[in-house]
């Protein structure tokens, strides 16, 4: 599942008029349903259809619902979001609503026609995911012998109906030492971004332990991408990474840079772990969490409208108090800007307010 920026839109007032913070990207995945078996899925999914998925009438009165807690970005994702019949009426309905509208197929399954039809029925960007330099590390990684393949010819066929895309990869041991060849990739692709995503032991994943890197791990490749995006004018984003925005704070301090958007771009102006805070996820049957990895039942569309679950989920209002924040992160100078993964913590601690388990900082209040 990725997470595309899309081009469009202006800055979003910060609160709602309650006080709750406004959303300001919703993961939905339209359909559980995938062609592929990657070894990191965190649904487990198959290809087989899954019960309960909304009705296209549900789900067209679930777009109704998004303005009212904001303008959010709308990334349609799945399992594999091209198996969903429906998908090009949903996203043509969500753009008349004024959203914007973002798209995270695997690739596989672009051709074309159906590029074509992503563009014209007004998606914003792809996010296409690449895990290695090549077929062998990748496919490897995917499941699928030929993933790599169909997943580049896929990407072809996006530049040529003029969608943008962008190249999402997931940080694990084994590929650590092939960033800079997989960046090289995402350049020759053409790729208007390249984000990596750290990984979360969640679903298939949670058999991955001895790919989850170190702390210490963590923190290099995280200062190795604060120096590596001065390289570059493509836009680089670190995802389920939130340490990386203390990372960014304290070298820009160390060289004497304020942080502003017209320094540090979209970077100055987000938070590392927006779970509930800016963000949420929402289930192929209308289940709310805070995001894709963090499986706490917030609600159900079905049951409770979208926005009363947004501006009351006790999750999310959690998420959105410091002090509710165990161990490190409750006292952190930085969590305004970096709140650790509560995925992370929970699928390692089995707290979801637990401290970052994968941070090495010591607070000053600590030390």
């Amino acid at each position: 599942m990725g997470h595309p920026h899309a081009a469009r839109g202006g800055q979003k007032p910060l609160l709602l008029e309650d006080g709750s913070p406004t959303c300001r990207l919703i993961a939905w995945e339209i359909t559980r349903s995938c062609n592929l078996a990657c070894k990191h899925c965190r649904a487990e999914a198959h290809e087989a259809p899954y019960p309960g998925e909304l009705s296209t009438g549900q789900a067209r009165a679930l777009i109704d619902a998004f303005p009212e807690v904001g303008s959010p970005i709308i990334i349609f994702t799945g399992g594999e979001p091209m198996l969903r019949p429906d998908v090009y009426e949903l996203v043509t309905y969500a753009r008349g609503k004024g959203l914007t509208c973002a798209f995270a197929p695997n690739g596989t399954l672009i051709d074309g026609n159906n590029a074509a039809k992503l563009k014209a029925c007004g998606v914003d960007r792809c996010s296409i995911s690449i895990d290695g330099p090549g077929a062998a590390s990748h496919d490897a990684f995917r499941g699928v012998p030929g993933a790599f393949a169909a997943s580049v010819r896929g990407i072809g066929h996006l530049k040529a109906a003029g969608l943008p895309f962008q190249i999402n990869t997931t940080v694990t041991r084994d590929n650590l030492g092939q960033f800079k060849d997989i960046f090289n990739l995402c350049r020759s692709l053409g790729a208007v971004a390249w984000h990596i995503f750290l990984l979360v032991p969640m679903g298939r994943a949670a058999h991955l332990a001895e790919q989850v890197i170190s702390a210490r791990e963590y923190e290099d490749v995280l200062h190795w991408f604060y120096d590596f995006r001065k390289t570059t004018d493509m836009h680089l984003k670190a995802t389920c990474a939130p340490h990386y925005y203390r990372i960014l704070r304290q070298r820009a301090h160390a060289e004497g840079l304020r942080v502003t958007p017209e320094t540090f771009g979209m970077d100055a102006l987000t938070r590392g772990c927006l779970g509930g805070t800016g963000f949420c996820f929402i289930s192929h049957t209308g289940q709310v969490q805070p995001c894709g990895y963090l499986t706490l039942d917030c609600g159900n569309v079905l049951q409770t409208p979208f926005p009363q679950i947004w501006r009351e989920s006790a999750f999310f209002r959690q998420f959105r108090d410091q002090s509710q924040y165990k161990g490190k992160c409750g006292t952190c100078e930085f969590h305004k800007v970096c709140g650790g993964c509560r995925a992370r913590a929970h699928s390692l601690d089995g707290d979801h307010m637990a401290e970052e388990p994968l941070c090495s900082y010591q607070p000053r209040a600590l030390t």
